[in-house]
């Protein structure tokens, strides 16, 4: 297993930005999320994905929230979707499935929590994906994966999976020690269940895909534990995909990215109580410097 350290940078660069290049030639990132309860969550994860070199960036969210994002986001297009129970409802699904079929990243899951609906919801939206497309699935779709596990699985690999201990405990069906005392094991297993690439997010990040733990990467940032910064790296992580990176690359350059603005408003606010809005801001400078070298 490697560190996500220069060496693996140099060796696994992010796309090329030509001098010539457009928003399309940057891939769409759809970003589909959000509730009554977390009603602006979907705006952190699109402006990660525009700060990560997205082109352009779609949210699909509740219709009565949809305006008010769109406001706080004017650079995203804004998909206003049916509304049950203060979540995103099942006709959904019809709604989304054109933008689905268009996007390059699809990044689903935020501000969302588990409902017999959600999994409907999920299989449906992985097999609308195009064939290059990558799909990051987070936070309450994590709960469903193993519903939607056939679906999952037909992407062979360009589904990223992104549970904290917690998450990764309930989709395998053990308990959260068993993780958190393994989490190489535990990683490489889930990988090899859902046949998918699996961000394990902790202090230490493991990454597995193909059915074995692949990079893992330390974080010095505490301050990163706070609410919504899982949902900056998922958004990170999706517009890295759009771009055009494979799927552990995204991933991998999403997790050193994301701790690396950690770092950054750590050093400029403080180590603790920057918000997770602060983080994206960081991504394209610390991209830059990168190109650099």
């Amino acid at each position: 297993m490697e560190s996500i350290d220069a060496r693996w940078r140099q060796a696994n660069p992010l796309p090329t930005i030509g001098g010539g290049s457009d928003k399309d030639a940057r891939g769409l990132t759809l970003v589909v999320g959000g509730s009554a309860l977390t009603p602006g969550v979907t705006r952190l994860t699109a402006e990660a994905a525009f700060r990560a070199g997205s082109g352009k960036v779609r949210i699909g969210t509740l219709a009565s929230v949809a305006a008010g994002v769109g406001i706080a986001l004017p650079e995203a297009g804004m998909i206003a979707l049916a509304e049950q129970d203060g979540e995103i409802g099942e006709a959904a699904t019809t709604v989304l499935r054109p933008h689905i079929e268009r996007c390059r990243a699809l990044v689903i899951g935020c501000g969302m929590r588990r409902r017999p609906e959600v999994a409907v919801l999920l299989a449906a939206s992985l097999a609308s994906l195009g064939e290059q497309a990558v799909a990051v699935v987070d936070a309450g779709m994590l709960g469903v994966v193993g519903e939607a596990a056939a679906a999952v699985k037909r992407l062979r690999g360009r589904a990223i999976l992104t549970p904290h201990p917690g998450e990764l405990a309930g989709l395998l069906g053990v308990a959260k020690d068993a993780v958190t005392d393994d989490p190489v094991g535990a990683a490489a297993d889930a990988s090899a269940r859902f046949g998918a690439t699996v961000v394990l997010k902790a202090a230490r990040t493991v990454l597995a895909a193909d059915g074995h733990a692949q990079l893992d990467h330390w974080s010095d940032s505490p301050g990163l534990g706070t609410a919504g910064s899982g949902d900056v790296l998922a958004g990170i992580i999706g517009g890295l995909a759009a771009r055009g990176a494979a799927p552990l690359v995204a991933a991998g350059w999403g997790v050193w990215l994301h701790g690396r603005a950690g770092a950054a408003a750590a050093a400029q606010i403080g180590p603790v109580g920057f918000i997770a809005r602060e983080l994206a801001g960081f991504v394209p400078a610390i991209m830059a410097a990168q190109s650099q070298r």
